[in-house]
């Protein structure tokens, strides 16, 4: 299933929205005259959207979307990202942590490489998928993995180093962050802030 971005309208030069929103900066500039502030920041703008970009390396999927927007979540959005990170094994779809999804646009935004997708390795996991993991002896599934709450992802980002990876999701003190170098992944999520490397 291949998913299509979702678009924020963008109204021509012409618009009501668009004439109101230069009325806007205009009123800025001229404030920011008044108060001496410069003029380059008087002119930079609020970040209006957050983007994310995925592909499933088990489902070959693939999401492009912006899920906020003007302040908010966009319900939409968050549906597809819910959808593309299920439990490929089960079905089972959960909803997905909006904070980790706010560290994965950081980590984006940061590491400079907003044209590539995020390589996802695993999302959501179902209890019984979890057991089943770890009775296999995949190694590192701990009992009560955040995955089975949607707060975990792990990613890879093709262009940007797994150390980088690591450094930039670590720098952001939001949750936990594991290095796996020997299984190409960083494991990111939004349980208490720790750190663990391999």
């Amino acid at each position: 299933m291949l998913f299509t971005p979702r678009q924020i309208r963008t109204d021509a030069e012409t618009a009501p929205e668009c004439r109101q929103r230069r009325r806007l900066l205009t009123g800025l500039a001229l404030t920011a005259a008044a108060l001496h502030v410069p003029q380059a920041a008087a002119n930079i703008r609020p970040l209006f959207e957050r983007k994310l970009q995925f592909s499933h390396l088990h489902t070959g999927e693939q999401l492009k979307t912006t899920y906020w927007a003007e302040g908010r979540y966009l319900s939409s959005s968050l549906d597809e990202i819910n959808y593309l990170l299920r439990d490929f094994r089960t079905g089972e779809i959960h909803p997905i942590d909006p904070r980790l999804l706010d560290l994965l646009h950081t980590i984006r935004v940061e590491s400079g490489n907003i044209n590539n997708p995020f390589e996802i390795v695993s999302g959501y996991r179902s209890p019984k998928t979890n057991n089943q993991l770890r009775t296999s002896g995949g190694g590192g599934v701990a009992k009560k993995s955040l995955h089975m709450q949607g707060k975990a992802i792990d990613i890879r980002l093709p262009g940007t180093s797994l150390k980088e990876l690591h450094r930039i999701a670590c720098e952001a003190k939001v949750g936990g962050v594991g290095l796996y170098t020997s299984s190409n992944f960083v494991h990111i999520d939004t349980g208490n802030v720790r750190y663990w490397g391999s």
